[in-house]
């Protein structure tokens, strides 16, 4: 299986990340896809690329909630850090309006840039968007990035906000969420083709229930692949296969 969103390098996973990985490791979890936060967290990222290859796969780019004032720093670090590694994706890249709208022009511009980084670079893009799914697609649109791919990250949107999504070739990163009892993503998933569905935990947030409020980790995806089988109507196996191979082919490898 693929967890193709999780923070396994932040501090939460210090004292445990061995086994962390060795429990997702028994639960099928082989690889897991890492999108980085910001400068204060891309030594650790690729530290733990390092330590772990072929298991975990480091992402390059700026969180929306990173962004203010010295963000045009933060993106010069994080392109010398694209030109000088290896990385499978460019994330976790967005704009996040939830707590407030202050760094919303910075962040607007930030995920231009880094759209065109992943354009560039050919490598697929790790979308967050949190109250700003108007304000995401008028930016996606005006890019015009023909061939651009990556993740709606965390997808709670609607169904025809999923059409759109997967009518621009985005997938949808399928968590924790679809657990929970108002979640929404019941009324959901069973009209979207599964060939844009890919799993994902966002460790060590969001996750599924019965955890609801603990540390997330990679280890509780077939939680996810569970629920999502249930609302497919197929079965747990099915579905992780399935998200493993649109992994495969969103990411390359």
């Amino acid at each position: 299986m693929t967890d193709t969103h999780s923070h396994i390098f932040l501090p939460e996973f210090d004292q445990d990340r061995e086994a962390v990985l060795d429990r997702a490791s028994q639960m099928g979890v082989n690889r897991i896809f890492m999108p980085n936060v910001d400068s204060s967290t891309a030594e650790s990222l690729l530290a733990a690329a390092v330590a772990y290859p072929g298991r975990c796969f480091p992402m390059m780019g700026l969180h929306p909630t990173s962004v203010g004032k010295d963000f045009e720093k933060e993106l010069r670090i994080a392109d010398k850090y694209l030109s000088d590694y290896t990385f499978y994706g460019i994330g976790e890249v967005g704009i996040d309006l939830y707590w407030d709208k202050t760094w919303q022009e910075q962040q607007e511009e930030a995920f231009r840039i880094q759209l065109e980084w992943a354009h560039a670079r050919n490598l697929p893009v790790i979308i967050h968007v949190r109250n700003s799914y108007e304000e995401t697609m008028r930016i996606l649109r005006d890019a015009a990035l023909p061939g651009l791919k990556g993740i709606f990250h965390c997808f709670t949107g609607t169904l025809s906000q999923a059409h759109e999504v997967t009518g621009m070739g985005f997938h949808l990163g399928i968590g924790g969420v679809a657990t929970f009892k108002n979640g929404g993503l019941d009324q959901l998933l069973p009209h979207v083709d599964p060939k844009w569905i890919v799993l994902e935990t966002d460790s060590p947030y969001l996750a599924p229930v019965p955890h609801r409020g603990k540390r997330n980790e990679p280890s509780y995806l077939p939680l996810i692949a569970s629920r999502v089988a249930d609302l497919l109507s197929t079965s747990p196996l099915h579905i992780s296969e399935l998200s493993h191979l649109n992994s495969k082919l969103l990411f390359g490898v």
